[in-house]
């Protein structure tokens, strides 16, 4: 009810979550071994991206030829197939891995490729908003939420295009899992009041769920320690039913402020009458049993 700043994680929660490679560059000859190796790397991985890349290749997995797979959390996947090691993810993968990438201007999740430490392409993963993303946001303003912020570990220009079609107002771009806490924490910190909610659906986010004053998981989405870690479920994974949640916890919070200032109210007021000799048996029933039938109605329109 007090929620003024909410936070969303990207992927799952504002989007769909159901990635599809748009383009694999260099779109030359060996655009089939780029794919082909990303999928025999990515084979073990159950990440969205992971399931988008192997939709992609569309042949079965031979796991004989992978003889080690590594997933580096929010960075992507070290492996040895067929005897070379490969790398597959983000630009912080290839800085550790010691590869020098091109600068890619595409608008979605660049996934890149090396082999033996040279760089061999990358594929251009996209995905897309929910349908009622951009009224989830609109909502939350019309309910009187000051500050929306996303967070993802998405590159900068995804990040960017994704907060602008929505309209929220500040986002976080290219965060590792724990970086995304402390984000969190230092939102909290900037704080004037009201309370902060996130709103997440990974295995990664379980951390900040736990942080956030209320942790708002999906719950079809979502993996079984986001929805452990969050406070509030959505079952059919909507944004938009946010700013519902905080209207029902507002309308909630005002019925019980309301029976509890009139139960107070008449019992403190019989008690008195009482006292000087006014009132009798009868009232005093009806400052007990009386009074908590009528919160009892009051607290109903809560249904409504």
């Amino acid at each position: 009810a007090e929620v003024t700043t909410v936070v969303f994680d990207k992927t799952g929660t504002l989007t769909k979550g159901e990635f599809k490679v748009k383009e694999i560059l260099p779109a030359a000859s060996n655009a089939g071994e780029i794919i082909e190796l990303a999928a025999l790397a990515e084979g073990y991985s159950n990440h969205p991206i992971a399931q988008s890349i192997l939709e992609a290749y569309g042949k079965p997995v031979d796991q004989s030829r992978i003889e080690k797979a590594e997933e580096l959390s929010g960075k992507g996947i070290h492996a040895v197939v067929n005897g070379k090691t490969v790398w597959v993810g983000n630009d912080k993968l290839m800085a550790e891995a010691g590869v020098a990438v091109p600068n890619c201007s595409h608008i979605g999740s660049i996934v890149h490729l090396a082999i033996e430490h040279t760089y061999a392409g990358h594929l251009v993963i996209a995905d897309e908003l929910k349908t009622d993303a951009k009224e989830a946001i609109q909502g939350l303003k019309d309910a009187g939420v000051s500050r929306t912020v996303m967070l993802t570990g998405d590159i900068e220009s995804v990040g960017r295009s994704v907060a602008e079609a929505l309209a929220i107002d500040e986002y976080r771009a290219g965060l590792l899992p724990h970086q995304k806490v402390e984000e969190v924490e230092r939102l909290l910190k900037e704080r004037s009041g009201g309370t902060l909610a996130f709103v997440g659906d990974g295995i990664n986010d379980a951390p900040v769920l736990t942080r956030a004053d209320v942790g708002i998981a999906m719950g079809a989405l979502g993996s079984d320690a986001a929805i452990e870690a969050a406070d509030i479920v959505l079952m059919d994974d909507q944004p938009a039913k946010i700013a519902e949640a905080i209207r029902i916890a507002r309308k909630t919070m005002a019925i019980v402020r309301q029976n509890i200032v009139f139960a107070l109210s008449v019992k403190g007021l019989v008690l008195l009458l009482g006292a000087i000799g006014i009132a009798g048996m009868w009232l005093a029933v009806f400052a007990d049993v009386g009074v908590m039938v009528l919160a009892i109605l009051n607290a109903m329109r809560a249904l409504k």
